[in-house]
Parts: C-alpha cells; sequence; structure tokens
C-alpha cells in the first residue's frame, strides 16, 4: 500500500513539475496556477505514504535514509503550500516542484534498502532531534529558493525588462516575506531540534557537545540561520541583501554537507 501511495504521490509531482516548467516556457500564469493544485495532490498523497509507513512498520520516518529524504521533501513542499495562503508566489513551485520531485524519486529508490539509525541513535528525543531540524533546515533552503526569484525579479525591475517574464514572476515584497516568515519559523524550529539532540547526548553519553563533523556543521547552520535572522530584525536587511545572503549561505552548507557526508566518519550515520 505505502508503494502505490509513494508511486502516486511520485506521479504528481512529476506532472506537477512538467506544468510549472510550461508556465515558465509559455509565460501564462493559468497553468502555474493548476500546478499548484496538483502539488497539493501531490502532498496528500505524499502524507498518506508517511503515515501509512508508520501504521505499517511502527517506525518514525527519520529512522531510516528513505524517510529523512523523504520527509525534507515533504517539509519544502508544505511550507511552500503553506504560503501560498498569505503570498502570490505560485511561480515559484517551478523550483519547489522540480526539487521535491527529484528528493521523493531519490528517497523511493532507498525504500526497504536499509539505511536505518544504529540502536543508540533511536529514541523519542532522536526521533524529534532529527524531525525539527530536518524541518528548519528545510524552511532555510525554501528561503533560498525564494532568493532566488527575488534576485531574478529584482535583476529584470532594474534593467526596465516589463515582458511577460517579469509579469509572471512573484512581486518582491512576497519573495521577501518568504524569506521574513521562513526565517521567523525555521531558526526556533532548528533551535529546539538541536537542543532535544543535545538534552539526548547529555542522557546517552554524559556530554551535551561531542566534536562530530556533523554536529559543527549543524552548529554553522544554526550561526548562519541567527546571522540572516539578526541582520532583518536589529539591522534591518531586507530585500536584495537578504536573499542573497540566504542563497550564499545554503549554498555553502550544502556543499560542506556532502564534503563531510563523503569524507569524514560520524555518528550520525545510516547503517
Amino acid at each position: 500500500m505505502d508503494k502505490i501511495l509513494l508511486n502516486i504521490a511520485l506521479v504528481s509531482y512529476f506532472i506537477s513539475t512538467t506544468g510549472y516548467l510550461g508556465s515558465l516556457l509559455i509565460k501564462r500564469i493559468f497553468l502555474a496556477k493548476i500546478s499548484t493544485w496538483l502539488l497539493a495532490c501531490a502532498f496528500f498523497f505524499h502524507t498518506a505514504t508517511l503515515f501509512t509507513q508508520f501504521n505499517l512498520t511502527g517506525q518514525n520516518p527519520v529512522t531510516h535514509i528513505y524517510g529523512s529524504v523523504s520527509f525534507f521533501a515533504w517539509v519544502i513542499a508544505g511550507a511552500y503550500l503553506f504560503f501560498q495562503i498569505r503570498t502570490k508566489t505560485r511561480i515559484l513551485g517551478a523550483i519547489v516542484s522540480p526539487l521535491t520531485f527529484l528528493l521523493v524519486l531519490v528517497a523511493s529508490q532507498l525504500l526497504h534498502g536499509g539505511g536505518l539509525l544504529p540502536q543508540n541513535l533511536q529514541g523519542s528525543l532522536v526521533t524529534i532531534h532529527v524531525m525539527l531540524s530536518v524541518t528548519g533546515e528545510a524552511l532555510f533552503v525554501l528561503v533560498a529558493l525564494a532568493g532566488i526569484l527575488y534576485l531574478l525579479q529584482d535583476y529584470q525591475i532594474k534593467k526596465r525588462r516589463f515582458g511577460a517574464l517579469t509579469r509572471l514572476l512573484p512581486p518582491l515584497k512576497d519573495l521577501d516575506r518568504i524569506n521574513h516568515y521562513g526565517l521567523l519559523l525555521g531558526f526556533p524550529i532548528l533551535t529546539f531540534g538541536l537542543l532535544a539532540g543535545s538534552t539526548w547526548a547529555g542522557e546517552a553519553w554524559g556530554s551535551h557537545w561531542q566534536w562530530d563533523p556533523k554536529l559543527i556543521w549543524a552548529l554553522l547552520f544554526w550561526l548562519c540561520f541567527a546571522f540572516v535572522l539578526h541582520q532583518r530584525l536589529a539591522i534591518g536587511w531586507s530585500g536584495h541583501k537578504a536573499a542573497l545572503l540566504s542563497i550564499v549561505f545554503v549554498v555553502i552548507l550544502l556543499v560542506s554537507l556532502a564534503v563531510i557526508t563523503l569524507s569524514f566518519p560520524t555518528i550520525h550515520t545510516f547503517r
């Protein structure tokens, strides 16, 4: 049953992606509106997949590598749809939908392929730690994706290119709003996630901190998050600066995560 639901979600994400890209190609927003509804359908089936797998296995999704990748994609799609309630950023789905589709496709290849967290890294606090941390990180990625469109739209306006593409892209204020609210939501979620992990480490190992490469990476992610949020709230950064900084930090952090995962031993490893 979970495979059927996953395949339906995957196909829905693919159709949604095709619609969004088609909207960019013909430069018509109506196709993006339809694709947003298709993305919502995909999100619904994706949610059903996660619940079904939990009911069948009794395991939280983040205890194995398939579930962690799938949950990360689910958060990005859900957050994007949530922001649609308050912003006119449907064309942002042209980035969100392909990314989500690719992540779910990768996750589908890992389904039932092992990759469980070691037994000593499982427990309620670990689950809370991973789920909150992944949610915060996914929101930061969404902020960066909105930043890409912000820079593109800002460039079009500064060059006085008021053609079909400029009309298709979201208003700058709505893209900046995603940056603002994404940071406001994501930072405390990530903070509580890291605190849950630290609390568990103190109980399990007698120390709240380990000099593990991924722990150092997580701390750097949090510091970057904190810096951008501080600059917005205390200094008044917004618009171009906030968008550019978010993109740069996310790119650097994702590249560094890939290097750490491939090159260094870490306790945060799926078997």
